[in-house]
């Protein structure tokens, strides 16, 4: 076995193998978040006041349907790349594209969550308070996906 520079005593392959299984963890987090959100705004034009909707609402809501979509699509992705290499011995691409995914669900689900809260502010207190809530939510949620890493990065150096 070869030292690692992390003070690991493990292999390139077990290496690889340990973030793959740290990756699936993660993805099995984001997956729940985004089955949960997306299932709510699916259920959203059964209910009767759906039609009270007005057009900047049904714009937002059905952006929102659209960015659920392509999160869950995102989601799945590195599972269908895995499936798909299962055997090849490339796992090394197989973490970096997981990886480089797992990027952009993080994103479109913060884009999904700062919808969600200016969607229901909107439809409940209206455009002010959708803006005000929206921008707010925007800030925590790029200071927790971004700058909170990035200081317990830095933090350890």
């Amino acid at each position: 076995m070869s030292a690692t520079t992390d003070g690991r005593d493990e292999t390139h392959e077990e290496r690889l193998d340990r973030k793959w299984n740290d990756m699936l963890q993660e993805l099995r987090v984001m997956q729940t978040g985004v089955q949960l959100l997306a299932g709510i705004l699916l259920t959203l034009p059964f209910q009767q006041t759906f039609g009270d909707l007005d057009d900047f609402q049904r714009s937002l809501y059905l952006g929102l349907v659209i960015v659920a979509a392509v999160t869950t699509a995102l989601v799945l992705t590195p599972v269908a790349i895995h499936r798909r290499l299962a055997g090849h011995h490339i796992k090394d691409r197989l973490i970096t594209s997981a990886h480089l995914l797992m990027q952009a669900v993080l994103f479109t689900l913060a884009l999904l969550i700062v919808g969600m809260v200016v969607f229901v502010f909107n439809v409940v207190l209206g455009d002010l308070a959708s803006a005000v809530a929206g921008t707010s939510v925007a800030v925590l949620v790029c200071a927790l996906l971004a700058v909170v890493p990035h200081l317990v990065v830095a933090s350890d150096s």
